[in-house]
């Protein structure tokens, strides 16, 4: 088994884990009416786009997402929440350096042994959930579910349903298909994005992810015979028949979206077995990106 299956399978108990811990760090997380951004980098901004939204959507405040490489500077924020498995991020020092003193900022880490235990004024490690994969999987799941638990959001139903993500079989044909799409509404559009991104790390695989709704204007088109669509949460009506007309394999949403995330997961690492991949160490992928002054 390699660590990306391993980790993945942990899952449930890390939601279950997080979910208890979310009282406990709830002084270091966005409280009702802030103002706030999160960012992250990769699987860390997809995350952040979940987050965003499903804080947004529950009235909690104002909340943006954004690539740490990309925060705007001149925005006002009551907190700034980076999401760092690794917590040696380049681009995620840097913008926690440039806000201090200026706005209240929180780290969510899997490593208390790194430089951004020091960058940021609060800091939550949850190191329950690190991984020895490159390839992120339960640190970001885990991540947030803490954040959805502080919204008052994360029910045990999802933790019911990561397991039948990840006891079901892989639907048939699947694992075969020659191009992946993922879609999302709403807070699922960051998940969307983020399964669409394990294929492509994992296996190498052609998958791209988008908006349901915007999945007709245009991208449809790559759809056919030999290639899937995956829906995490809830499909726009009549898009599953569309899909079918195309000859493509349409794959339900049925379970929580979280949970449903995780059986991407268990694709990406199917397909790379399928392929002769090592989904612990990705082509040309390192455990965080760490960047010389050159190459900024």
């Amino acid at each position: 088994m390699t660590h990306a299956e391993d980790e993945l399978n942990s899952q449930p108990e890390c939601w279950t884990r997080a979910a208890a811990e979310a009282v406990t760090h709830a002084k270091a997380l966005p409280g009702p009416g802030e103002r706030v951004a999160l960012v992250g980098c990769g699987t860390s901004y997809f995350m952040a786009q979940a987050v965003a939204a499903l804080r947004e959507r529950a009235g909690q405040g104002e909340s943006d997402a954004f690539a740490a490489s990309e925060f705007p500077h001149g925005r006002a924020y009551d907190r700034v929440v980076a999401l760092t498995r690794s917590g040696t991020t380049t681009e995620v020092l840097e913008l926690l350096g440039a806000l201090r003193g200026r706005t209240r900022t929180t780290a969510i880490t899997a490593d208390p042994d790194t430089p951004v235990m020091a960058a940021a004024d609060d800091v939550v490690v949850l190191d329950f959930a690190d991984e020895k994969s490159v390839v992120q999987t339960r640190f970001a799941t885990t991540a947030l579910t803490l954040l959805r638990a502080r919204l008052g959001l994360h029910t045990d139903a999802a933790v019911t349903d990561a397991r039948t993500a990840l006891a079901t079989p892989l639907p048939q044909g699947l694992v075969g298909s020659a191009q992946f799409t993922f879609l999302g509404r709403g807070w699922t559009v960051g998940l969307a994005n983020e399964a669409a991104l394990k294929m492509r790390e994992a296996a190498l695989a052609w998958s791209e992810a988008y908006p349901a709704m915007e999945y007709r204007h245009g991208p449809i088109s790559v759809t056919t015979r030999g290639t899937a669509t995956w829906m995490l949460g809830e499909a726009p009506q009549g898009l599953a028949e569309q899909v079918r007309e195309t000859g493509g394999l349409w794959v339900a949403g049925g379970l929580d979206p979280l949970a449903e995330l995780v059986g991407a997961q268990r694709l990406a690492v199917a397909v790379a077995a399928a392929r002769g991949l090592d989904p612990d160490r990705p082509r040309h992928l390192t455990r965080s990106v760490i960047l010389d002054s050159d190459d900024r």
